[in-house]
């Protein structure tokens, strides 16, 4: 007969070792911004390019975390239990990323040639989404997004913390039912973001796939990162005692389905553009295969599907933490870059400027580290204040094999 076990949240408290993280977290994060502005000051059109990549990144992070709880909820699934409270703080990060959002709108005129009156007048196809194609409802719309993502992380984050104070079980229905519809208005509002925030950058482009490969590809960014994390935990104690390879084996599979599916996804818009042959699609990958951009290209081919996926098809490979950390920090990376890849070479067509990729790098990577700091400082502000474990999660017992 199993034994009877009992979780009780005072002993899961987070590690010491998580409040030096977060002060090196902003000392990072305040000296990539101040770097960074020095950037807009030389070249304001650079920089807006690369807060525009920093920014996607980690909201991918953000948004993809809020996913995988929901789906976690869903599927009642032990596998999300050991790190659902970092998926938590990560998703608790929205309102953070809403903040940081307000210099995109006073970018609007570097980034998204719409906004320019004498460019949508030469155009008769500009001319036509006018009505959709309008700051007021970029705006708008941007308050709608965030406004539901926020309704979502404080619902799901609130009924977390209920669960944790009441007998076990009582809340997981109500955490069902709000993800069943969270993660439906999950999926359409990051669609539209997506197109309002990417896809417009060349307003003449369009795919019918871009939505969902960036909501499966913020899901592959969440999944890379919280591997990170729980690697970090599992070496420490009160977490340590918890994680085990056959843990580390469901992340590692789930990764590898990720890293699948955004194949899958890249390759599909890949085939039907490029048969298809029409000239308002076309331009979005030949400027991706000339040039300085078709080594960053078979370097995205490589990086984010070959390596991964000859990694990940080792069972044993997935139950090292270790190992599967560094795959998923190679991932992250990757994640950088296709973001990189898809804003980047659509303004310097729109320019026709040559590749900027390497003397803009400093600006990118400043930003990179100045909003990743801010937001990690936010995450383990978030992930501290809560037991790292929900103890009242009806499968926990499952999870760990006991009663």
């Amino acid at each position: 007969m199993s034994a009877i076990v009992t979780y009780r949240a005072a002993d899961y408290a987070a590690p010491v070792a998580l409040a030096g993280l977060k002060g090196k977290a902003l000392v990072a994060g305040i000296f990539g911004l101040l770097v960074g502005a020095a950037g807009l000051y030389f070249d304001p059109s650079q920089f807006y390019q690369g807060y525009l990549v920093a920014f996607v990144f980690w909201l991918s992070i953000t948004l993809g975390c809020m996913g995988l709880v929901m789906l976690h909820h869903l599927s009642r699934g032990a596998w999300g239990i050991v790190i659902r409270r970092p998926m938590e703080a990560a998703m608790s990060t929205v309102p953070l990323m809403a903040l940081l959002f307000v210099p995109l709108v006073f970018g609007m005129h570097e980034l998204y040639e719409w906004t320019h009156d004498e460019v949508v007048a030469a155009s008769e196809v500009l001319r036509w989404k006018a009505p959709y194609l309008d700051e007021t409802r970029f705006v708008a719309f941007a308050a709608v997004y965030f406004a539901a993502w926020g309704l979502l992380a404080w619902r799901l984050r609130a009924l977390s913390v209920r669960q944790d104070e009441a007998e076990p079980g009582r809340y997981f229905r109500r955490l069902q039912a709000w993800s069943a519809v969270g993660f439906l208005a999950l999926a359409l509002t990051m669609t539209f973001a997506a197109v309002d925030w990417l896809m417009t950058l060349d307003p003449l482009w369009f795919s019918s796939l871009f939505g969902l490969w960036f909501f499966a590809g913020s899901g592959l960014s969440a999944l890379a990162f919280i591997v990170v994390v729980a690697s970090w935990l599992a070496k420490r104690q009160p977490m340590a005692s918890l994680f085990e390879a056959k843990h580390f084996h469901d992340y590692g599979k789930l990764l590898f389905a990720f890293v699948m599916l955004w194949a899958y996804l890249s390759f599909s818009q890949l085939l039907l553009i490029w048969s298809g042959n029409l000239p308002e699609e076309i331009p979005f990958y030949i400027s991706r295969l000339q040039g300085g951009w078709m080594a960053v290209s078979v370097l995205l081919l490589v990086g984010q599907f070959v390596v991964p996926f000859l990694i990940l098809l080792s069972a044993t490979i997935k139950q090292r933490k270790r190992t599967l950390a560094r795959v998923a920090v190679w991932i992250l990376a990757m994640r950088w870059l296709d973001y990189t890849w898809h804003v980047v070479p659509t303004l310097e067509y729109l320019q026709h400027e040559e590749s900027a990729l390497l003397p803009s790098l400093w600006i990118d990577l400043a930003l990179l580290v100045g909003l990743g700091g801010v937001w990690l400082w936010f995450f383990f502000r978030s992930l501290e204040r809560r037991p790292l474990l929900p103890v009242h999660d009806p499968f926990l017992g499952e999870y760990f094999g006991h009663e």
